[in-house]
């Protein structure tokens, strides 16, 4: 398949710097994804892997072959890569065979070759019967699985998706992304994957690139970025987490705004902190560190997501759907803690809640 190396990768449009020095290399046969906010530069740095777009500095090899970069310029058209857009982007009066043998067509292959290859990728995508239908006779899902077969059906070294499933109902969304990993799995190709949603890049990916304001702030496997971010942002985006401030004394981290209340800790920061905690970390126990009021809880059936009241806080707390029928609104509680990371308070949580209001 294929290799992506972008080295000192920045792209500015006039005065707007969108991306600032991407560096990394993307393996042969891996699937990554460009994770972060509306704005942050992924659909960018994605469009200057496809040709869309000259980077403002730095170069970009696929294998060994420089394609942007300087006075270098290779089209996308040549890059051996196939692409698939947030919109299905089919062809409303072409049939399935006919949307998919389109690349093909255009290229000037034989009809022989044209049906071999067609009906390879239609299998692929688990499209071969439909493939005299036309695009408004099949669903989203289905639709979505044509632009997918046509951007496959080439045999590219190199797939990249834009968002494809976000115009998807959720169950289509959930079962989209488990087809496409098979896919990508059988097939061997490397991805470049782009999305805003944190719960595809962990299902679907072998690497995440969390980017914020055009700079990576993070780069790892799912549970690396989930488990050790390496600051609030990473940790506010990616998985749901509280922040609480806090100060190291002693050997525990007294909860300011909890009225005093403390947890244990024995790690290497001192002085002021902010504690950040994820709800599925906080359990019901007999005799937790922390003592609150159980205020509301939500039955999702697969959970309970409760707001248990400590100080001045309201931390939320997901357990599983059977403690539902075991509490009660307004009841006296105490948490246990499985697990909570700590930050030095540097003044980065108060931004992330400016930026949020």
């Amino acid at each position: 398949m294929s290799t992506v190396s972008i080295r000192n990768v920045s792209k500015a449009f006039g005065e707007s710097v969108v991306l600032r020095e991407f560096n990394e290399t993307f393996g042969d046969g891996e699937f990554v994804t460009l994770l972060g906010p509306s704005g942050c530069g992924k659909t960018t740095m994605l469009r200057i892997i496809a040709g869309f777009e000259k980077p403002t500095t730095g170069e970009l090899y696929i294998d060994d072959q420089l394609v942007s970069g300087g006075k270098t310029f290779v089209p996308p058209e040549k890059r051996s890569i196939g692409m698939v857009f947030q919109s299905y982007a089919v062809w409303p009066h072409m049939n399935v065979f006919d949307n998919v043998a389109y690349p093909l067509v255009i290229k000037k292959q034989n009809k022989e070759q044209i049906r071999e290859r067609v009906n390879r990728a239609l299998e692929i995508v688990h499209l071969t019967k439909y493939a005299n239908r036309f695009p408004n006779q099949m669903s989203g899902g289905q639709q979505q699985r044509v632009a997918l077969a046509r951007a496959l059906v080439a045999a590219p070294k190199l797939l990249l998706l834009d968002e494809p499933l976000s115009n998807l109902d959720a169950k289509l969304r959930e079962s989209m992304r488990f087809e496409i990993k098979d896919i990508q799995k059988q097939l061997g190709i490397t991805v470049v994957y782009v999305t805003h949603d944190q719960t595809e890049a962990m299902a679907m990916s072998d690497r995440i690139f969390l980017i914020n304001r055009g700079i990576v702030q993070q780069s790892g496997t799912p549970q690396e970025i989930y488990n050790q971010p390496v600051n609030q942002f990473v940790a506010d985006f990616l998985g749901k987490v509280d922040f609480f401030k806090g100060e190291v004394k002693n050997g525990r981290i007294e909860l300011t705004s909890m009225g005093g209340q403390s947890i244990p800790y024995d790690g290497p920061r001192t002085g002021k902190v902010e504690v950040a905690i994820r709800p599925e970390n906080l359990y019901f126990a007999s005799d937790g560190p922390l003592k609150g009021k159980l205020e509301i809880q939500y039955y999702l059936g697969d959970v309970d997501d409760c707001r248990v009241r400590i100080g001045d806080e309201l931390v939320r707390v997901i357990a599983s759907g059977y403690e539902y029928y075991k509490l009660q609104e307004g009841q006296e509680v105490s948490l246990g803690i499985r697990d909570f990371l700590v930050f030095d308070d540097d003044g980065m949580l108060d931004q992330m809640l400016t930026i949020q209001t």
